[in-house]
C-alpha cells in the first residue's frame, strides 16, 4: 500500500470499498479480490482487502475501536498496546505538572513531543488522558495514517501530526518528550540500542536536552544502556511482558525508584526494595514469578511476598511451604521432584496417567517439542513439568497448578 492508495481510502468511494471489505472478511482470498474489482479498481480493492484485515488483527491490540483506525503491517506490528499505553499516559499526567513559561496549562494540557510516533498507538492514549501532542515520524505513509487515526478517534485538536527527522525537533520546548524509537531494521527485529531508529546516541541527545522523558524501549534492553537516574519500568498484559518504559526528569518517576515492574489489567505495581530472597530446599509449592518482576530483578522481592526461597541461586523459581496468593507469580503445587532422566520422567507421568502436560524449563538445554514426543504420554490427566536445577543439580519437578484463578 502506498501513499496515494491510502489517500483514496480515506474518500467516499474508499470508505465504501473498506466497508464492503469488512464484509467480505473471512472469505477467500482470491474471490474476495475478485468480488471487490467488479465495483472499485485493483489498486483501491487491494487496499482496502488488506486494511480490513489489518483492522481484524489490531482487535487485540486496540480492541473495538480498531475496526475504525487505519494501519500499516509494520506500524500495527510496532504498535503499542491500548491498555499499556493508557497505563503509560495516565502515570505520565499524574506525576508530572506543565512547566513554568510553556504554554502548557493555557493550551489545556501537557505538551508533549512524541518524536517516533508510528501510527499513533501512543498518542491517542496521551490525547486522551488531556495532553496536546506534537507527533512526527520520517515516513509520509506511515504520518498520513497517524493523522487519519487522530481525526478518525476525534482526537485532531489535541494531536498535530507532520514529517520530521526526530533529530530536528526541540524537545526543551515541550513538557514532555516521549520516544519510541523503531526497534526493526531491513534485517528484521534488532535488540541492540544502537541500532534503535533513530540510534541511541541521537535518543540519549534529545534526552539531555528535555525537561521530562518517557522512552519506551525493548524489555531486553541491556542494563547499560538505562540513563542515571532513570526509573526503568518493566510492564506485563495478562502474563506476558510487552515493553519497558524509562522515566526522566522531575514528576515522572517515583522519588528515589530505579526499578519497577507492573501488571495490566490490574495495575498492580511492585518497586525495587533490595530484598534478597534466601536459599533453601525444595519445599511443596513453587512458585513463577511474573516476567516483569524477572526482567526488573525483582524476585527477591516476589520471594518477600509469598515467604520463600531459591531452590538454586542462580534461576528464578521460588519454593516455599504455604500456598501464599499473589498476582506476582504463578504457584504450583510439586507432586515430585526427581533428577531429570527420560525414562524415569515417562515412567513417573504415566504412573499418575498424566497424557496432558505443559512444560516449563529454566536453565535446562532440553528440546521441549523432541521431549514431548519422546514421553509417548497417555492418559486422561493434566500436569506441569518444570525443568530446572535443584541446588546446580538437572531436576524434573511434576507440578499441578493452584493459583486462584
Amino acid at each position: 500500500m502506498d501513499l496515494d492508495a491510502f489517500t483514496e481510502l480515506l474518500t467516499p468511494r474508499g470508505r465504501r470499498a473498506l466497508e464492503e471489505a469488512r464484509e467480505l472478511r473471512g472469505a477467500d482470498p482470491v474471490a474476495a479480490a475478485t468480488r471487490l474489482r467488479r465495483s472499485h479498481d485493483a489498486a483501491l480493492a487491494s487496499a482496502a482487502l488488506t486494511q480490513a484485515a489489518l483492522r481484524e488483527r489490531a482487535r487485540a491490540k486496540f480492541g473495538d475501536q480498531a475496526e475504525l483506525m487505519f494501519f500499516t503491517p509494520h506500524g500495527l506490528e510496532q504498535a503499542t498496546r491500548a491498555d499499556v499505553a493508557a497505563h503509560r499516559a495516565h502515570r505520565l499526567v499524574a506525576g508530572a505538572l506543565p512547566a513554568p513559561g510553556t504554554g502548557a496549562a493555557a493550551a489545556g494540557g501537557l505538551r508533549v513531543v512524541d518524536v517516533c510516533c508510528g501510527v499513533g498507538g501512543d498518542f491517542l492514549e496521551l490525547a486522551r488522558a488531556g495532553c496536546v501532542v506534537d507527533a512526527v515520524d520520517t515516513d509520509p505513509l506511515t504520518v498520513a495514517v497517524a493523522r487519519a487515526n487522530a481525526e478518525a478517534l476525534g482526537l485532531a485538536d489535541r494531536v498535530k501530526v507532520r514529517v520530521a527527522d526526530a533529530a530536528t525537533v526541540s524537545p526543551e520546548d515541550y513538557d514532555v518528550l516521549f520516544a519510541d524509537p523503531a526497534r526493526r531494521g531491513a534485517r528484521g527485529r534488532t535488540f541492540d540500542p544502537l541500532a534503535y531508529s533513530p540510534p541511541w546516541p541521537v535518543v540519549l541527545d534529545l534526552v539531555a536536552r528535555a525537561r521530562r522523558v518517557c522512552l519506551k524501549v525493548a524489555p531486553g534492553i541491556p542494563y547499560e544502556f538505562i540513563p542515571e537516574g532513570a526509573e526503568a519500568e518493566w510492564v506485563s498484559f495478562k502474563g506476558e511482558v510487552k515493553e519497558a518504559s524509562l522515566w526522566i526528569g522531575p514528576g515522572a518517576s517515583g522519588e528515589g525508584v530505579r526499578r519497577r515492574a507492573t501488571l495490566l489489567p490490574g495495575g498492580q505495581t511492585l518497586s525495587a526494595t533490595g530484598a534478597a530472597a534466601p536459599v533453601g530446599p525444595l519445599g511443596r509449592y513453587v512458585y513463577e514469578p511474573d516476567g516483569a518482576a524477572i526482567r526488573a530483578h525483582l524476585v527477591g522481592e516476589v520471594a518477600e511476598l509469598v515467604g520463600g526461597r531459591l531452590a538454586d541461586p542462580m534461576i528464578a523459581y521460588i519454593t516455599g511451604d504455604e500456598p501464599v496468593d499473589t498476582p506476582w507469580a504463578a504457584r504450583y503445587e510439586v507432586a515430585e521432584a526427581l533428577p531429570f532422566s527420560l525414562k524415569r520422567l515417562r515412567a513417573a507421568l504415566r504412573e499418575r496417567h498424566i497424557g496432558n502436560v505443559t512444560i516449563k524449563k529454566r536453565a535446562s538445554a532440553v528440546d521441549i517439542d523432541r521431549l514431548r514426543a519422546d514421553l509417548r504420554l497417555s492418559g486422561d490427566k493434566s500436569g506441569v513439568v518444570i525443568l530446572t536445577r535443584v541446588m546446580d543439580k538437572p531436576s524434573a519437578l511434576i507440578c499441578h497448578p493452584t493459583s486462584p484463578a
